[in-house]
């Protein structure tokens, strides 16, 4: 279930300037996706890394990747419709040639007119009382499915997926009445005073209670899919064809690819706002302090966004029944122009707020650090890096190696004993920041090499002789630590700078992407959007090829993702793994693993905690891997009440505390005191801390290394 995940390391600059395509301007739409289409296809066979041969079989693979993406529930296409598609199977690569929409306009069509026909099904479905006492089954295994042969098929399979959403619902209640009453009976036993009002429903009230709410889910689902805007579909479309060349080389719309910029860069110009989207209504979500939003001291969380005025001459625009994309985009603009939301208060008042855009930093991108204090009060800095973000366009742009730098700067003035560095959950960005950031640990030399599809190897090499930290060196990852991730751990491994513990190998995404703008080959000022890349694959300095086989932990601890499909070698187009001469390089060898590993392992061998991860990890693996599930209330329930048996059983685990005590900096410690959602969003990362059995380890491993 885990297995397309997406991981991007880029080069600043990739000669590309000999080739020039020669299109004129599009007229319209067609026109328009039929130049992208061929536009995409040169690209590819001319500048990826593995240029694959745009024949029959490449066909075949398209389709087939197509409708995985497009329908792989099997829950819209009729069997007739699919037998219609199958005439094309060997086509698609003509398509790509000539810019041909045919297969396109004829799939999407028809997947328009499905979910219209569909919408009043399920309307009809949802207008009559639902018996949930038949003996039905409901396949979740997409592989076990098939597609419906008619309409009273489709409607059986859509009534039993409406009958699981209510079962799935009523049992969240019972969840919710489960909560509540052991929150009352809590205040109860403490003499408290109590302020929990219970309410407990009959099955009869919960069925109609849930049927309401997942009639709503179902209108609203319709809804937002009626409103997609049919280039989005094109996209999917173009990275059928894109992504079986490998996982990672994607077709971005011009939106697709604002977004992109927007998380890479880790900053975005507006108001500073979440925008949330509820039954057909869109609301102000939590406001950034020091953002426009928050300055005006007229917005605030909750109020209902009726209208959008992007421009001051511009009429605003009905907000009502939009995608919270759309809207979002209004609300976005150039730096220091005004834009004006109308909105609705909780009191039903109507306000008009005119705001100043500015650029708002998303500051759960860039690093943040901490000071861990273990039982025998030995200090330690703990970083967490969420991605190698870079801003190439902005000098004064936020990077995460000069982050990193701050951060060490205020951990080395609190005496800390050793750096843990966390790279769990990160799944790149800039490669040229892997460079910067090994500057600061350890003196100049190569760390990694980069081959291009015509064999070129060329070394990269941290450039400085001035390390902040020489001390000892933690690098935490896991299954989804990825590309930058995996060279920076690759090189402070392979010089022996410092250990890697976590997950036994990380993702595996051995491969380097670019963005290539399709309108440098256009005669055109309209934005075509972009195509990312795959120019380049990086090896170690060793000569060893990180794809698919990732970086090996030198303390292996296995974690929730570890039982899961996860990583570059469960894709069917990821590239192969190979391996190429190694560099010359001189190893610190400042710590070894070797002595200490037998130790860990003997420690997790006695850890219940850890063993009870191990089985509740497993135990989820294996509920994700169910083909079936029964719809019959009574049998349902005694699935569910199985199911709750074993949680509580795990339920120890989120009480775990690993004995550690969280300081924040003392700028934070400041910062806090001023900033409500900065203090809140800190007291839940310090929580999150205290349960982390993987960062009492790395704080065990770092205390050990000398």
């Amino acid at each position: 279930m885990f297995k397309k995940f997406k991981f991007n390391t880029l080069l600043l600059f990739i000669p590309l300037t000999s080739l020039v395509f020669c299109f004129n301007s599009p007229k319209n739409d067609d026109d328009k996706m039929s130049t992208i289409m061929v536009s995409v296809k040169n690209t590819l066979s001319y500048l990826h890394y593995s240029p694959k041969p745009i024949n029959d079989a490449y066909s075949q693979e398209v389709y087939k990747h197509y409708f995985e993406m497009v329908d792989a529930s099997k829950r819209y296409f009729l069997q007739s419709d699919m037998d219609e598609f199958a005439k094309h199977r060997t086509k698609l690569d003509d398509y790509l040639n000539q810019g041909d929409l045919t297969f396109y306009k004829l799939t999407i069509d028809r997947l328009y007119q499905r979910v219209d026909e569909i919408d009043k099904i399920t309307q009809d479905i949802l207008s009559k009382p639902i018996n949930l006492d038949e003996d039905e089954t409901l396949i979740l295994e997409p592989k076990l499915k098939k597609n419906a042969t008619n309409a009273k098929e489709l409607s059986a399979e859509w009534k039993k997926y409406i009958k699981y959403n209510i079962l799935q619902e009523m049992e969240s209640l019972t969840a919710k009445e489960e909560i509540q009453k052991e929150k009352k009976d809590s205040v109860q036993k403490f003499n408290l005073k109590d302020t929990i009002k219970l309410e407990i429903l009959t099955p009869e009230q919960k069925r109609l209670k849930a049927t309401e709410e997942v009639k709503d889910l179902i209108t609203d689902t319709f809804r937002r899919f009626k409103k997609r805007n049919k280039m989005d579909w094109f996209t999917v479309y173009m990275n059928s064809y894109t992504e079986v060349f490998d996982p990672h080389t994607n077709y971005y719309s011009p939106k697709n690819k604002e977004d992109f910029d927007t998380q890479f860069t880790g900053k975005v110009i507006g108001i500073g706002a979440i925008i949330q989207e509820k039954r057909g209504y869109l609301y102000l979500g939590a406001l950034t302090i020091g953002a426009p939003a928050w300055k005006s001291k007229q917005l605030s969380e909750g109020d209902k966004i009726l209208k959008v005025r992007s421009k001051p001459n511009e009429d605003p625009v009905n907000v009502v029944g939009m995608l919270s994309d759309e809207a979002v985009r209004l609300i976005r603009g150039e730096k220091g122009t005004k834009v004006t939301l109308t909105v609705e208060k909780k009191d039903k008042t109507i306000k008009e707020v005119t705001m100043i855009r500015e650029e708002v930093a998303i500051e759960d991108t860039f690093a943040r650090s901490i000071i861990v204090s273990s039982k025998d009060g030995k200090k330690y800095g703990f970083i967490n890096l969420p991605s190698f973000n870079a801003d190439f366009e902005d000098e004064k742009g936020r990077n995460a190696s000069d982050d990193i730098k701050n951060e060490l700067v205020k951990l080395k003035a609190q005496n800390v004993q050793g750096i843990i560095l966390d790279l769990r959950n990160n799944g790149g960005g800039s490669l040229t920041e892997v460079g910067d950031i090994l500057g600061l640990f350890m003196n100049t030399g190569p760390y990694v090499q980069v081959k291009d599809g015509n064999g070129k190897i060329q070394t990269l090499k941290n450039k400085t002789s001035a390390p902040l930290w020489t001390g000892p060196l933690v690098i935490m990852q896991n299954e989804l630590s990825a590309s930058a991730s995996e060279i920076l751990a690759g090189a402070v491994q392979d010089y022996g700078r410092g250990v890697v513990i976590g997950s036994p190998q990380s993702f595996g995404k051995g491969t380097v992407q670019t963005f290539v703008d399709l309108n440098r080959f256009l005669n055109t000022n309209d934005d075509f959007g972009s195509l990312k890349l795959t120019i380049q694959k990086f090896y170690r300095v060793t000569g060893e090829s990180t794809q698919r086989k990732g970086i090996e932990s030198d303390f292996k601890m296995k974690d929730f993702f570890t039982y899961a499909e996860i990583g570059e070698r469960y894709d069917d187009y990821a590239l192969a793994w190979d391996k190429i001469p190694a560099v010359p390089y001189q190893p610190m060898n400042y710590f070894t693993a070797q002595a200490l590993q037998k130790d860990m392992e003997e420690r997790l061998m006695n850890n219940k905690t850890y063993q009870l991860v191990q089985e509740s990890a497993q135990w989820k693996e294996n509920l994700d891997k169910e083909e079936s599930i029964s719809l019959n209330l009574t049998k349902f329930n005694e699935v569910m009440k199985t199911r709750k048996a074993q949680i509580e059983k795990f339920k120890v685990l989120d009480k775990f505390n690993n004995g550690l005590v969280f300081t924040l900096n003392p700028d934070e410690i400041l910062r806090e005191k001023k900033d409500e959602v900065f203090a809140k969003k800190s007291q839940n990362w310090k929580k999150n801390l205290q349960r982390d059995l993987y960062l009492q380890e790395a704080v065990i491993i770092a205390s050990q290394l000398k």
